[in-house]
């Protein structure tokens, strides 16, 4: 393992900037400082045992913390897509994380990291927010995303469709709810942000087959493929153990990941997530060329997304 210093804002366009030294084996550990006034009044500062800590694998920074804390150390304008899905605050089990704060501090607690976000997004980055409500709670992802109109541009808002039924068939799975009020909750919602509404996309990247091939030549289109839209159906692979899941309680499909870094359409891309969770999204970056930072606060499930990242590192077009 090699030390990581955070460099200057002055990075390569399509890659975080960080000097790295041939250091001690030990992470690098961000100085001691007094939180921001967000994270104070939030109270989400780490103890002052527990600083963030960041380590190099292949081409991707892995930091163990608090991402308030660590995005100031990270240079301005230097990623080009965030990919992430923020805990929903809807009363999943995390390990070191309340799921259940009152709604207006949770509502603050993510405009403060949305401003964060902010300020390290290249001026023609985009940022794909991953999140979902609940049927206790059906407003949050609207309410959410009204707080941010300050930030971002709504560029785009997608439908993440997990499960589907056409005719008699369904297709994807989905946690099935009991009584008679409600029904099943079989998507969510990605909203791709931008800082001024105005980013080219690579759309055919993720784009699909005509139906009908004569479209191709009567619509002059250059090649077989047409824009997917703002639905995309991407299953859960079927599991049978929370093992399979690294014991993490909201993952998302790789390919959610790798379709909106395909998407934003910039090779070597710069990608971060500041909710890494089990690193999904750093696989997802390494599967598709990019070079990934991930910020994640419980050391279980920085360990789950080491291991991943490495796995995929040493196979190579992997799913990890």
């Amino acid at each position: 393992m090699r030390q990581v210093v955070p460099a200057g804002a002055d990075g390569h366009a399509h890659a975080m900037s960080f000097r790295v030294a041939d250091a001690e084996a030990a992470p690098a550990v961000l100085p001691a400082s007094p939180p921001d006034e967000a994270s104070e009044s939030a109270g989400l500062a780490a103890p002052a045992a527990e600083r963030p800590t960041c380590e190099t694998i292949g081409r991707h920074a892995l930091w163990r913390g608090d991402c308030l804390e660590v995005l100031p150390a990270l240079p301005a304008e230097s990623v080009d897509v965030i990919v992430t899905s923020p805990p929903y605050n809807i009363g999943l089990a995390y390990r070191r994380y309340d799921d259940r704060r009152e709604e207006a501090e949770y509502l603050d607690w993510m405009v403060a990291v949305a401003g964060a976000l902010r300020r390290v997004l290249r001026p023609d980055g985009s940022f794909f927010l991953n999140i979902s409500g609940s049927n206790s709670r059906p407003w949050l992802p609207f309410e959410l995303i009204v707080r941010l109109r300050p930030l971002f541009a709504l560029q785009n808002h997608i439908t993440w469709i997990k499960s589907i039924a056409t005719g008699v068939d369904s297709v994807g799975h989905y946690k099935p709810l009991g009584g008679a009020r409600f029904l099943n909750h079989n998507h969510e919602h990605i909203f791709h942000l931008t800082l001024n509404g105005d980013v080219q996309l690579d759309r055919l990247a993720v784009g699909v087959p005509f139906k009908d091939k004569s479209n191709i030549a009567r619509r002059k289109h250059a090649r077989d493929l047409r824009c997917r839209g703002n639905t995309w159906f991407i299953p859960y692979a079927t599991v049978r153990t929370r093992a399979q899941k690294y014991h993490h309680p909201g993952t998302f499909p790789i390919d959610l990941p790798r379709w909106c870094i395909r998407l934003h359409g910039r090779p070597g891309a710069a990608v971060l997530d500041p909710f890494a969770g089990a690193g999904t999204t750093l696989v997802a970056a390494e599967l598709e060329g990019a070079s990934g930072t991930g910020i994640e606060l419980d050391p279980d499930y920085v360990a789950a997304a080491r291991e991943r990242l490495r796995e995929s590192l040493a196979a190579p077009g992997t799913a990890g």
